[in-house]
Parts: structure tokens; C-alpha cells; sequence
């Protein structure tokens, strides 16, 4: 029997982790973490039977009472307790956001593996996530489907014969507009992603290609590749989820129908490759196109390099400021290219206070002066 606990269980990529749990006998849900969505908890609790459940805090607790046999968490404390209940466990972390980061930490400390589509651990701390890895001898496995891409494809070459690695980018919601027509978009046209089915926040980052950015610092820490060898790419079919390319030219690359199954199943079968959820490719009516990353259009590719080899707590800047800026907007409380204007203008305030020496503590408490300059300005 294989423990897990997931984090983030009422997310999208909690929800098809549950779909692959259920579907193997000798897959256990032995804790979960969700928000707010009581409803979807119950029904987890009810299906799974977990040991062990974290909230967001204790006001939800009445709602609980006829689980006797759950022990329950509260709050960012209880994400910690969470991890570290029993050891043989495997830590699925589907949070969205820096409230991932503590977590990841406080696994791996506790010498648990982590299956990761938390991106933001490895952005905002990923000298530190890596040292700790390696202290603790744990194995940290991707699950976004570009990193799962590109995991598998380097299998079949030697890091030495790296000439770049490739990234695609479906380009998001606003893909085909120009930056005048994106003056007056809405929330509604930034939630209809053309190809994916994710959440909220993420399906918005892969609006402004802020989600690409995170990919690339999160490649580069994934893979020690220096930035340099990092490219990204427009491939508006999302059917070529990343590529590798070696010193001789030749290119790996890595297809499947869009379905975030499949890299959540890769990260928990790892390495095996099993039959699961996603559709059968056909190549008999089957289009590639591909189109060279515009920075002008999608200016946050360039901020994501730019924080990237700066290095400390400036890719930190860049997610936080981007947290705060998505949540403005999906609260109406900014336009849509607003967004792009706050993290430009967060980099820029902190760019000469840089952090290069730094613990969880310092990260967090960078965090809530960004947080603090951001809303100041602008909510």
C-alpha cells in the first residue's frame, strides 16, 4: 500500500490526483489539505476515509463533528503537522501559491518524497529547496506537464550534451490579440483557456505568460540548465508538452493530448508508464504549429529572465507581486493589463534591496513587504 497526502485536494489538480487514487487498490488517501470548499471535503472524507485533514482554520470545525475517526489540522500550523504525520507517506503538493512553500520545507525535513505542481517552492526558494533535497536524500518529481515533459526527456542523453532545453507555450486566453485589444478584456475572457481545464489563478498566469516565466526558473532549479539554455516557445495545440535538445541537433520531445492526468500519474507511478485517463494521440488529423516567443507581447517571459539570473529574492518579487496582482484583478479591483504594470513596478522597488542569503523566515517576511507595497498602491 502507497500513503499519500495531498495538498490542496479540492483544486484541480487535487481532483484528478483523487481520480487516480480511486482507481488503484493499492493507493491510499492518508491526508488531505483543502481551503474553504466544506462540501467537496466531506465527500473526499466520506470516499477515501483519510486519517488525517487540514483546513484553512478552525471556524469550519463544527461542520466536522460526526468524523470521529479524522484527526483535523487548522491553518498554516496544520499544513506543517500535516506533512509530517507518519513516515511512510508520499507529499502531493497541489497548493497554489507561496503557502506551498512552508510545507514542501517542512516534508522534506521530514524525509518524505514530494511529487511537486507547487511551482512556486522551487521560484521563490529554490537554492534552498534544492540544499535541502540533497541533505535529506528525498526525491522531488515534477508534475506540471512541462517539467514532466522534460524530465523524460532528458533520460536519453547526459546533462553535458544539453544544448538547450524548450519549453511550449499555448499562449493563453488572449493568444491571438494584440496588446491594444487587451485594454478592456474581462475576467470571463481570461478564464476560457483554449486547451486546458485549470484554475483559476493559473489558467489567468497563462493569460500573461506569467506561468511560463515560473516554468522557466522552476526548469532551471529542476535541472541545474542555466538560463541560457532555457527557451520557450508558442505551440498553440499544447500537444508537444516541452523538448530537449542535444549538441547533434536532434530534438526529444514529448506528445500527448492535453490531460493533466498524465503527469500526475508519471510522478506517482514513477518511473513507470501505465495505462490511465488520457485519450490516444491521432496523428491522422494532426497540425503542429509552432511560433518564436514574442517578448513584446508577452513582456513577463522577459521579467521571469531578468529575476531569474538576478537571483535571491527577486523571482520571489516577480510570484508575489503576481499573486496579489491576479487577485485584484479577479476582484475587480484592477484591469487586466494592470497586471503586467504591478509586478514591472514591484521589481523595480526591490531590485536594489536583494536577499541573496536567506531562510524560509526571510522569504516569508520578504513576501509580506511586497504584499504590503502592492496593495498600497493599487487596491
Amino acid at each position: 500500500m502507497k500513503n499519500f497526502i495531498l495538498l490542496g485536494a479540492t483544486g484541480s489538480i487535487g481532483s484528478q490526483t483523487l481520480d487516480i487514487i480511486k482507481k488503484d487498490k493499492n493507493f491510499n488517501l492518508l491526508g488531505f489539505s483543502f481551503f474553504e470548499n466544506v462540501s467537496r471535503a466531506k465527500e473526499i472524507i466520506n470516499e477515501f476515509k483519510p486519517k488525517y485533514v487540514t483546513m484553512k482554520d478552525s471556524s469550519f470545525k463544527d461542520e466536522f463533528n460526526n468524523f470521529k475517526d479524522v484527526t483535523f489540522f487548522y491553518g498554516e500550523r496544520g499544513l506543517l503537522d500535516l506533512v509530517k504525520v507518519e513516515e511512510n507517506a508520499t507529499i502531493i503538493n497541489s497548493i497554489v501559491g507561496l503557502a506551498g512553500l512552508a510545507p514542501t520545507v517542512e516534508a522534506i525535513k521530514a524525509k518524505k518524497d514530494i511529487l511537486l505542481a507547487n511551482k512556486e517552492t522551487l521560484v521563490c526558494a529554490g537554492d534552498l529547496i534544492k540544499r535541502l533535497v540533497k541533505e535529506n536524500k528525498v526525491n522531488l518529481i515534477p508534475i506540471d506537464s512541462e517539467h514532466s515533459a522534460i524530465m523524460q526527456c532528458l533520460k536519453v542523453g547526459k546533462k553535458k550534451e544539453i544544448k538547450k532545453i524548450i519549453i511550449t507555450a499555448s499562449g493563453g486566453s488572449f493568444r491571438d490579440l494584440s496588446r491594444s485589444e487587451l485594454e478592456n478584456v474581462t475576467l470571463v475572457d481570461a478564464l476560457r483557456h483554449p486547451n486546458w481545464n485549470m484554475g483559476k489563478k493559473i489558467t489567468i498566469d497563462s493569460s500573461t505568460m506569467v506561468n511560463k516565466g515560473l516554468e522557466v526558473i522552476e526548469a532551471h532549479y529542476l535541472f541545474d540548465v542555466d538560463y541560457s539554455k532555457i527557451e520557450t516557445v508558442i505551440h498553440k495545440e499544447s500537444i508537444i508538452h516541452s523538448m530537449v535538445e542535444y549538441k547533434d541537433n536532434g530534438i526529444i520531445a514529448h506528445l500527448a493530448v492535453p490531460d493533466m492526468h498524465l503527469p500526475i500519474m508519471y510522478a506517482m507511478y514513477y518511473p513507470r508508464h501505465l495505462k490511465g485517463f488520457t485519450q490516444e494521440l491521432d496523428f491522422s488529423n494532426l497540425n503542429l504549429s509552432f511560433k518564436k516567443m514574442d517578448i513584446k507581447r508577452f513582456p513577463m517571459v522577459e521579467k521571469a529572465y531578468y529575476v531569474g539570473k538576478a537571483g535571491g529574492v527577486l523571482p520571489l518579487v516577480y510570484n508575489t507581486s503576481n499573486e496579489v496582482a491576479v487577485s485584484l484583478f479577479t476582484n475587480g479591483k484592477i484591469k487586466y493589463l494592470d497586471i503586467e504594470d504591478i509586478i514591472t513596478k514591484s521589481i523595480e522597488r526591490f531590485k536594489d534591496e536583494n536577499i541573496y542569503d536567506y531562510d524560509i523566515d526571510d522569504l516569508l517576511e520578504f513576501d509580506k513587504k511586497v504584499r504590503s507595497f502592492v496593495l498600497e498602491k493599487w487596491s
